[in-house]
């Protein structure tokens, strides 16, 4: 087939990652894929770059623009897409909004988080007048799908639910090896326990609940270290929250990073403090790396993380569970190393890419209930 993705850009997150991934596979298997971004092209467009991927750029402005759209109407009527694939809900009604009238045989839209937090506005009006065009709405897990039909959003006959898959064989398991290696990079005393989490630094992922969770985690077991991968506007914010708790020179901002995969597996422990959550990727990759896992109770994560299982559950924006919940994993060892052991098992059968891929596969033939 000749599937066309349409997104915001490719800077480095979950869903540019799932973009990234998705259309790597489906360029193995033989389609011909091409990614165009509404805004720039984005850091991790390199990587399709090397693969003979197109990754086109539509510079778009602030308000409406329509050279942008001009732009992206003629890379689309140059490859000729039978499947259109957009990603969350304002390149989708841009993308829609491109394509009026070129006769493509699918329209699919995947929306990648919640969407809870955001007050229903413009660009949820704009996404629902694009409904007429679109023939599926993907959420990313079930409790998302709910939500979105729930609030009138998307139309129940066209939402279905494909979970997020990743490249399970990039994951190697949570070594002594890696963990000194990380011990080393971070000039940490020999035994310090690890506590890492990856994501933007946005009120999204609400790391000052991780910090100030941290500081009674700390109080209770100085031998522990917190560690934070990503980068993102609350860089400054949370440096001084670290900071106001007294916990700063433990506390370790490693920003944008491109070896991910490594660090994880340096890990003691993974904490995921968000406040909303569609189908993390990072908690994913955390199971593929055998790691515990501390997560909140919001959206998918109840759907990778299964309490007392794999991980322990907490509510959000709760620094004292949270911190009780880490400490409980940190004083038994045995437990934490059987909930890692489940969680790459589980992840093993659950969340591939080729898992993925497959549905979306079905679904570009509008088979709707095999996707699911």
């Amino acid at each position: 087939m000749n599937i066309t993705h349409f997104v915001e850009n490719l800077n480095r997150g979950g869903l540019e990652r799932m973009v990234l991934d998705l259309v790597t596979e489906q360029h193995r298997l033989g389609h011909k894929v091409q990614v165009i971004c509404l805004f720039e092209r984005g850091s991790l467009a390199g990587e399709l770059d090397a693969l003979g991927i197109p990754v086109h750029a539509c510079h778009k402005r602030r308000g409406f623009d329509l050279r942008a759209i001009g732009r992206a109407r003629g890379y689309m009527t140059a490859h000729r897409p039978e499947v259109l694939h957009t990603h969350n809900a304002v390149a989708h009604y841009q993308a829609v909004l491109a394509s009026a009238g070129m006769g493509i045989r699918q329209v699919v839209n995947t929306r990648h988080g919640m969407g809870g937090q955001q007050k229903p506005g413009r660009r949820e009006w704009l996404f629902r007048r694009a409904m007429k065009a679109t023939d599926a709405v993907v959420a990313v897990c079930e409790a998302a799908r709910r939500d979105a039909v729930h609030r009138g959003i998307v139309p129940a006959a066209k939402a279905c639910v494909v979970p997020n898959g990743i490249v399970l064989g990039g994951f190697e398991l949570a070594s002594d090896t890696m963990h000194e290696r990380l011990t080393r990079m971070l000039n940490l005393p020999t035994g310090t326990r690890i506590i890492g989490t990856v994501g933007r630094l946005n009120w999204a992922k609400d790391q000052a609940s991780l910090i100030r969770a941290f500081r009674q985690v700390h109080e209770s077991r100085p031998d522990t270290a917190l560690v934070l991968v990503g980068d993102g506007e609350l860089r400054d914010t949370l440096r001084a929250c670290a900071f106001d708790e007294g916990v700063a020179g433990s506390v370790h901002f490693l920003g944008d990073r491109n070896d991910v995969r490594q660090l994880l597996q340096g890990f003691d422990l993974f904490v995921l403090s968000s406040v909303t959550e569609g189908y993390s990727m990072a908690l994913l990759e955390a199971c593929a790396t055998g790691l515990p896992i501390v997560a909140t109770d919001v959206g998918g994560n109840a759907e990778i993380v299964r309490d007392d299982a794999t991980g322990r559950l907490v509510p959000p924006a709760d620094a004292p569970a949270l911190a009780s919940a880490i400490l409980g994993l940190l004083h038994e060892s045995q437990r934490a190393s059987s909930f890692g052991r489940a969680a790459r098992q589980w992840v093993e059968a659950h969340g591939s890419l080729e898992a993925m891929a497959t549905r979306y596969g079905k679904l570009y033939f509008g088979d709707m209930e095999a996707a699911s």
